[in-house]
């Protein structure tokens, strides 16, 4: 009797341990998972923390020009600013030529173009061809940064700030999403119009980018960081009315707003939002300075009373690529 009660103790106290033995090889079975996932997690995304400069994520691409496109680069007395966005763009597999809008007094030093130009020579020596030409202005406007370029050699032009720096890879992406629509604006910074909440139809109010975060709504895509078609440099140049641009020179402001006016009133659609990484490389701006939205505020209701309508088209579509993330 002692025996068989003996018996069934030990076999439970075998069944207690088999069962916190496997508890316990689970539960290390789903942390070594977790560290697995965290490790190929953090591997893929390595370039992202290692930052802008890294290539893995740069997707190859063909380099003929006529595939490629023109990056139009506006550039105020930032030296050191332009060396780094010319040695990360220059990188860019379908790249095919660098303009940069100059607007300053004096013509670009020798030594900043010899630096640039060695700088994209040096990025360059896989074959591409990568043209660097410097657009010079006599007068400073911001209207510069859209004239008619008519050497340019590409459909595509992607727009941007010498401030502001995006992955390769981002770049590619987006260029790939503007062919499939190239009428119309693909870029990475969304903007929107509001119509007055106190009922006022011909009074709009400009909004932001926390407007865009907390309605998911945008309208317009800013010409920091855009592309468009090279045909809206003709069109800005030679059919924006003339009252708009003498406004934008003499407020220094609100030229991506009249681009962006531009392009929806040929199209009658909204621009593409792309997601990506963004790199803010400058510390200063127009947008830093005091009644900035109060500023685009007056530039929306005062071209709008110039187009005579309001073309913007508000959007909450936004192209992601799905490669380059876990969940989607």
């Amino acid at each position: 009797m002692r025996g068989s009660v003996w018996n069934r103790r030990t076999v439970q106290r075998l069944r207690q341990l088999l069962i916190s033995t496997v508890g316990s090889v689970k539960v290390k079975l789903l942390l070594c998972c977790c560290i697995g996932f965290t490790l190929i997690v953090l591997a893929s995304r390595a370039s992202d923390f290692m930052g802008w400069t890294s290539h893995t994520a740069v997707l190859e691409r063909s380099s003929d020009s006529r595939k490629g496109y023109s990056i139009v680069m506006n550039t105020w007395k930032r030296y050191d600013l332009l060396k780094q966005s010319i040695s990360h763009y220059s990188r860019c597999p379908r790249l095919d030529s660098i303009h940069i809008v100059w607007s300053e007094p004096s013509p670009p030093s020798d030594s900043l173009t010899k630096f640039l130009d060695h700088i994209v020579h040096l990025n360059t020596r896989d074959g591409r061809q990568v043209e660097l030409k410097y657009d010079i202005n006599k007068e400073d406007s911001l209207n510069n940064r859209f004239k008619e370029i008519k050497v340019l050699r590409t459909d595509a032009v992607f727009s941007i700030d010498d401030d502001v720096i995006f992955p390769c890879s981002s770049v590619e992406f987006a260029f790939d999403v503007w062919q499939s629509a190239s009428d119309t604006m693909v870029g990475f910074v969304p903007r929107m119009h509001w119509v007055d909440p106190k009922g006022d139809k011909n009074h709009y109010i400009y909004g932001g980018w926390w407007s865009v975060w907390w309605t998911g709504t945008y309208s317009m895509v800013l010409s920091k960081a855009a592309f468009f078609h090279k045909k809206y440099l003709s069109l800005y140049t030679n059919e924006m009315p003339a009252s708009i641009k003498e406004f934008i020179t003499k407020n220094r402001n609100c030229e991506d707003i009249a681009m962006s006016f531009l392009v929806a009133n040929v199209t009658n659609a909204p621009p593409i939002w792309v997601k990506g990484k963004i790199f803010e490389i400058g510390s200063t701006g127009i947008s830093t300075l005091g009644g900035h939205t109060e500023k685009r505020t007056n530039c929306v209701d005062r071209f709008v009373a110039e187009f005579g309508r309001m073309p913007l088209v508000p959007t909450s579509v936004k192209a992601v690529d799905s490669r380059n993330i876990w969940f989607w």
